[in-house]
């Protein structure tokens, strides 16, 4: 197996583990984390982000993208688009290992939590309003803001006005952190088709005591929106040469 491949599922799996990990503790019923917020979940996506780079690079991926909106974005500034498919199925599978890993750890919680949409949201996105249009633009801005605001801090690694190397991975979740804070209140900020893709295929797949449906009216939004993002992003980082 190429180690790119292999980082890419290593370290898109830790992603989810942590970052599904986190909103399951927040809302599963008897979990000591239950009810504790937003920030909790805003801050344990951020570190699940950081966490799963470094897992990515140490198995193998220098890119450790993680996520096929980056993968795209990146395509689109090299002009290189080999890569797209074999990431974007790793990262998939990567999402979908971590989501039954989530399960697995949770377990107990399942049968005590009588709200399916929680559930449901332990393993994929869902709109706090639910209007398609303004649900894909969220996506869109979110994704743009994720692809330009790495894209400029990988631009500067290592020159005089710009981060030292080895920060990037911390920077990115920063990035994640600020995007869940500011932007991730109405769909709740996938800006990865993987991460929503690959755990909600987990979600109904899985025998999850009285899980409800897995909402696949809704899949398309948190899909199409960050590769949209990703696309207009990628174009203006090329533009400008970043």
């Amino acid at each position: 197996m190429d180690k790119r491949i292999l980082g890419e599922f290593m370290g898109t799996m830790v992603l989810v583990l942590m970052g599904n990990g986190v909103v399951a503790g927040v809302l599963l019923r008897k979990s000591k984390a239950e009810a504790s917020g937003w920030m909790v979940i805003a801050t344990g996506w951020a570190l699940a982000v950081m966490c799963g780079i470094f897992t990515a690079v140490a198995c193998g991926s220098a890119d450790a993208n993680l996520n096929p909106a980056v993968t795209l974005a990146s395509a689109i500034g090299s002009g290189d688009f080999s890569k797209l498919l074999p990431y974007s199925l790793a990262q998939t599978l990567g999402a979908i290992a971590g989501a039954a890993l989530v399960w697995i750890h949770y377990l107990p919680h399942w049968s005590q939590t009588p709200d399916a949409e929680a559930k449901r949201a332990c393993f994929c996105t869902s709109p706090a309003i639910r209007q398609p249009a303004a649900n894909l633009a969220s996506e869109i801005v979110g994704t743009f803001v994720l692809i330009l605001v790495a894209s400029a801090i990988a631009s500067k690694v290592g020159a005089p006005t710009g981060p030292a190397p080895g920060l990037t991975p911390y920077l990115v979740g920063c990035v994640v952190w600020g995007i869940g804070l500011s932007l991730g209140g109405t769909t709740g900020y996938a800006i990865n088709p993987a991460r929503d893709f690959g755990p909600r295929v987990a979600h109904a797949i899985l025998p999850i005591a009285q899980k409800g449906a897995s909402d696949w009216g809704y899949a398309t939004v948190p899909v199409l929106g960050p590769l949209i993002g990703a696309g207009l992003a990628g174009l203006l980082v090329r533009l400008l040469g970043m």
